[in-house]
């Protein structure tokens, strides 16, 4: 049977092509299944925000250009679905609104004049790149203060007689974006509806706030300005407030009118992916979209030009430091490739159709952020000295982004070692792609069954590889 085998490692591998295994005879057995199909794929990448964009400016255009086409292009990582941010949000350069005129209820002073400079060029470019397309959906953080009870970027929630406005600020920013040939393909309702701890933009609604400004407000306003296509997906945050929210999003037929599926992130914890919080929203509504909309290496400076350190349980997150005694084991060291890589294939087993990372470049601080909200991105650069570091983060997604495309499906699969994390989908081009991870430091031999077919191969220890099987 031909195969192609392409591996990132600790040792070394960047995506690199596999040619030779030396197999043992002790080995895991893989058996896909491609006749029991699971979820189907939206896709992969990472979000457009205004601080990747500003240093993508501020770096040559042959860096920029290099970095575009290393997300974007098909001899890339070929990003299939990516976020953007509506208003300002934490890795802004400085806090603004599309609405800045108060008491502006018809929105007539809307514009998007702050996005110009930079964010709007970085979408184009990418989408000049990109010969197979992607689709974007955007989240707002806040509304403007003046539209809020607390009259505030931070915190606070829109006020009940702003909620007619603000449906109509997403219809207003679906043609604003349009008109520079930029199509929105939908949108997440608001940004960690639970807020962030009260430190930078954010607007709090329950479940049933947001539920039924949905219903009675931002689904029906579309609807009526012909956008009645765009995606909604509800709640934004982490996965373990899952089943409150899918109990009330889809509480009836008319709330699930038009939701159209639910967005979560993965801050709760460095290693668990909540499988049972994902089941349970996919069982809720299993014809509708589960997509992990934001993840990244957060309250972390990025390290640079040391590929080891992705590698090695050093990195901690904001639980490490402020997570309530009883939640603080969800919260050890860890190495940030498992991190992308455990979650990612957890997700994919666990009926999630898509996931998107955080900010596709950061500098050597890990921002810019006006909050100085420090994280880590795929992608590091220096805009003073003009140069690119390609972390194993960007391998990683990649495993996934350019091997598994929109519209594939996920396949079921038997495995005999729990410990090597494998998921499959089979693409709509007939070939199936196999991602695995092998955490441990041993490199192990698997044998991989298709129907009669059968082939042994090898994945080094502390790697993750991707097999595409031709149809």
């Amino acid at each position: 049977m031909k195969f192609e085998v392409y591996e990132t490692s600790a040792s070394g591998n960047k995506l690199n092509r596999i040619n030779e295994f030396q197999t043992s005879d002790d080995k895991v057995i893989i058996t896909l299944k491609p006749e029991q199909k699971l979820q189907t794929i939206s896709g992969f990448g990472g979000a457009f925000t205004e601080s990747s964009a500003y240093l993508l400016n501020k770096l040559s255009k042959k860096n920029r250009d290099t970095i575009l086409k290393a997300y974007f292009s098909k001899e890339g990582a070929n990003y299939s679905l990516t976020r953007t941010h509506m208003n300002s949000c934490d890795f802004s350069l400085t806090n603004y609104s599309y609405s800045p005129v108060e008491g502006d209820k018809n929105l007539e002073h809307f514009n998007i004049e702050e996005d110009r400079d930079d964010l709007i060029p970085m979408i184009k470019d990418a989408l000049a790149i990109s010969e197979d397309g992607f689709d974007i959906f955007a989240s707002p953080w806040t509304a403007a203060p003046w539209m809020k009870d607390n009259n505030h970027w931070v915190g606070g929630k829109l006020l009940p007689e702003y909620y007619d406005t603000w449906a109509l600020f997403f219809s207003k920013y679906i043609e604003a974006y349009k008109a520079e040939g930029i199509e929105i393909w939908g949108f997440t309702v608001e940004n960690e509806p639970h807020g962030n701890g009260n430190n930078w933009e954010s607007m709090h609604f329950s479940p049933k706030e947001m539920t039924d400004f949905v219903e009675f407000h931002l689904g029906p306003k579309l609807e009526a300005d012909g956008y009645g296509d765009k995606i909604i997906l509800g709640y934004d945050q982490n996965r373990g407030g899952l089943k409150e929210w899918v109990d009330e999003m889809f509480r009836d037929e008319a709330s699930s009118k038009y939701f159209d599926g639910t967005a979560i992130h993965w801050y709760e914890s460095t290693y668990d992916y909540f499988p049972e919080a994902l089941q349970y929203a996919h069982n809720k509504a299993p014809n509708k979209y589960l997509i992990e909309t934001e993840g990244c290496i957060d309250s972390q400076v990025p390290v640079w030009k040391d590929d080891a350190w992705y590698w090695k349980k050093e990195a901690t997150d904001w639980g490490w430091d402020w997570a309530p005694p009883e939640d603080k084991h969800l919260h050890p060291k860890y190495a940030p490739v498992n991190r992308y890589a455990r979650d990612i294939i957890g997700c994919l087993n666990n009926w999630v159709d898509g996931w998107v990372d955080w900010n596709m470049v950061l500098d050597r601080q890990g921002g810019p952020n006006w909050f100085k909200n420090w994280c880590v991105a795929p992608v590091i650069v220096d805009p003073d000295n003009d140069e690119v570091y390609f972390t194993p983060l960007y391998y990683t997604m990649a495993h996934f982004s350019k091997y598994i495309r929109p519209n594939a499906k996920v396949i079921a699969l038997d495995n005999t070692d729990e410990d090597l994390m494998v998921t499959a989908a089979k693409n709509p081009d007939g070939s199936i792609a196999v991602v695995l991870f092998n955490e441990g430091d041993i490199a192990k031999s698997f044998k991989i069954i298709l129907g009669e077919k059968s082939f042994d191969v090898k994945i080094n220890e502390k790697a993750i590889q991707t097999i595409i099987i031709p149809e």
